[in-house]
This record gives structure tokens, sequence and C-alpha cells, in this order.
């Protein structure tokens, strides 16, 4: 007699990403190959997706060509699968690369190929999607998600905020710009925001492949804080340790910067540094904030509902910034007020009063007189 339960294990179950060897998919990968699901890594360049294999079993996790331009290739990539993901998405329009054609018709090219062969959909968009937004990024995003349930109305939707962890592009942006700029000129710095470390909205996807999110439901993730951008840039100089001007730019000011920048990433054929690009597009974004709404947190659409606690900033940021602080992982903050209250064990005179080192009275069977309890340590005679 069959095992009943056995269709239903990780193991029996394929999962195609698309996009999964970007900043989101290797997480994503990475929690569902812990969770033994095979795995079918959906990119344009597969040779380029080879690191992520080791997260995985030999054979687990398996990288195929794959293009939203192209329909058939969206098809082979998604056979035979049980679920499907799509994580393709951009911040930044270049060549062939247009949000229409990725966030809008790609999204529904995807959903409508799941559809075909009976697979769960999941897909993730963004806080802030509106077809009524003047961004032509939150417009593309609407209509992708409007393109998806129209295809799978059982589809599940993930509307992250901000989303950082290491190799981010946002903290690791701010970070790189104080490491060369005296001052930085901000676009949309009252803006709120709602940080969301990418393994936790890693573990929600899982978890929506495990089958514990509703059907035809759109999640909104956001972190445990809301903080406005200015202060959130003004946390990454505390960690990196520098001291940097933080100018807030009016919308005119904002948008004119803008306009230099992508001028400046014409002219260098788009070879201007990642932290430096800004586009009119973002500083329309940075005009709204982007934060979990009221409706999604009471009709139960947050982290809570598929029972995750949102990770805090400050437990994780800290960890990957270091670098770049002067002197990297060696800046210790010694003479900072933070570290006022912490014994300086490098004292000039080690045996002094003031210093931390007092090997007499430390305890164990190694040491001396007030350790060990008699006149002479252990092996001394």
């Amino acid at each position: 007699m069959p095992d009943p339960v056995g269709p239903t294990r990780p193991a029996s179950q394929l999962v195609t990403v698309f996009g999964g060897s970007g900043f989101l998919g290797r997480h994503v990968v990475r929690a569902l190959a812990k969770r033994g699901y095979r795995i079918r890594v959906a990119v344009r360049r597969p040779d380029l997706a080879q690191f992520l294999q080791p997260l995985g079993r030999v054979g687990q996790i398996v990288a195929v060509q794959a293009n939203l331009r192209d329909a058939a290739s969206v098809t082979r990539a998604v056979e035979h699968a049980d679920v499907v993901i799509n994580l393709v998405g951009i911040l930044q329009e270049s060549g062939n690369q247009s949000f229409q054609r990725l966030q809008a018709d790609g999204a529904g090219l995807v959903a409508r190929a799941a559809t075909a062969i009976g697979a769960r959909m999941i897909h993730v968009s963004a806080i802030g999607a509106d077809p009524e937004s003047p961004s032509a990024y939150a417009r593309t995003k609407a209509a992708g998600e409007a393109k998806v349930l129209a295809a799978c109305p059982e589809a599940v939707i993930f509307r992250p905020s901000i989303i950082f962890g290491p190799g981010d592009s946002f903290f690791n942006r701010f970070a790189g710009l104080a490491r060369l700029m005296p001052v930085l000129p901000l676009a949309g710095a009252g803006t709120r925001m709602q940080p969301v470390f990418v393994g936790d909205v890693a573990e929600a996807i899982a978890r929506t492949v495990d089958g514990k999110a509703k059907p035809g439901t759109i999640y909104e993730l956001g972190g445990p804080e809301i903080l406005t951008l200015q202060q959130l840039v003004e946390y990454t100089l505390q960690v990196t340790k520098r001291r940097r001007i933080v100018l807030p730019l009016p919308g005119p000011a904002a948008r004119l910067q803008a306009r230099a920048l992508e001028i400046a990433d014409t002219l260098t054929l788009g070879l201007l540094p990642d932290s430096l690009k800004l586009t009119r597009d973002q500083v329309i974004l940075l005009e709204r904030d982007n934060v979990v709404s009221e409706a999604a947190k009471a009709e139960g659409r947050s982290f809570e509902a598929l029972g995750l606690v949102p990770t805090a900033v400050e437990a994780v940021v800290p960890g990957y910034l270091w670098r770049f602080r002067k002197a990297g992982q060696f800046s210790t903050g010694r003479g900072s007020p933070g570290m006022a209250a912490v014994p300086d064990v490098i004292a000039p005179n080690p045996m002094d009063e003031h210093s931390a080192h007092h090997p007499d009275e430390a305890g164990g069977p190694a040491v001396g007189q007030k350790g060990a309890g008699t006149d002479q340590a252990p092996g001394m005679h």
C-alpha cells in the first residue's frame, strides 16, 4: 500500500524559483533546501548561479536558463513543477530590462505558465504597488500583481518593505557613500520605512511553500521598527563610526540631483557606481511612506499570521557593516561614549589600579594564591 504522506513530502516536490540567484533569491533557495525540496533556479545566466549548489545536497539544486521576455523558456522552466516562485524585479531600467516587460508582463507570463500545469504560484511584489502611482516602478508592480491574480486567483503575493541583510543595496549603499563623501544629500529624508530582514522574507516564502499561507492573499512584510530614511542613514553612520553631514533635499532639488545622475550614468555608458545611481522614478517612490498598512495588520496579512517575529535592524546590520569602518574589524570604538563603561584591558601599566588585569583574584586550578586557596599555584615549587 502506498504511503499517503509520500507525495506531500518536500523531497517529492519540485519548486521553480525565478530570480533565485539574486539577493532575496539565494536566501529563498537556502530556506527551501534546508526543508528538503528539489529546486530549479530559473535565471538568464545559469553559469552564474552555480554558487547556489552547495546550499543543498548533490543534485538538489539545478540552474536552468529562462528569460521573462521569452515565453518558451518560461514554459520549460516550470515544467513538472509543484510550486512556482517569481522574485524578479528591478530598481532601474536598462536596455531591454524595462519595468513593464519584467515586473508586469513577465509576472503575468510566469503565472499563466504555472496555472497551465496546475502549480501553486507565489509572487513577490513590493509595498507601495499602486496602479495610480506616478512612479513607473510602483505602477508596474501593481500591474504584475493584477496579472498574477487574473491568471492564478489562488496565488500568494508578498509585499515587503525595504529588504536588508548581508549584501543588500540599502545599508551597504549609504555606508559606501559615507566612505567617499563628507556630505550625504538625501532625497525623501522624512519618508518612513519599515526595513525587513531578508532571512525573514525568505522564511515567509518557504512557509508558504509548506502550505501555511492563505491562498489568494496579499501579505505585507515589515520589520519591528518604523524609522525615517534620515534616521536609518544616521544609524548607518553610527555603526560605521563615521561623522558625515546628512543634508535633506527638498523635492525639486532631489529631482534635479536625480536628473544629473541619470545624465552622468548615460555619459559613462552605465559605468557609474551603483551607490551613486539615482533616478527620478526613485525620487518619486521616496515621496511616499514604505510601511505595512493598518488594513494588512487588521486582516492578518503580515508576519504574525505566518507565525513569524521579524528581526530588528540592530540584530543584523552591525554584523556586516563593520567593513566600512576606518579600521574594519579592529575598530573597537575605544574612547567613545558608548565604550566609556567598558574596562580597558590594554592599560598603559597592566598592573596598576586602573587596569582590569588582576591575576591574583582569578579563579581556577591553574592560578595563584587567592584563586587556588594555597600558598602556591599547582606545579610551582
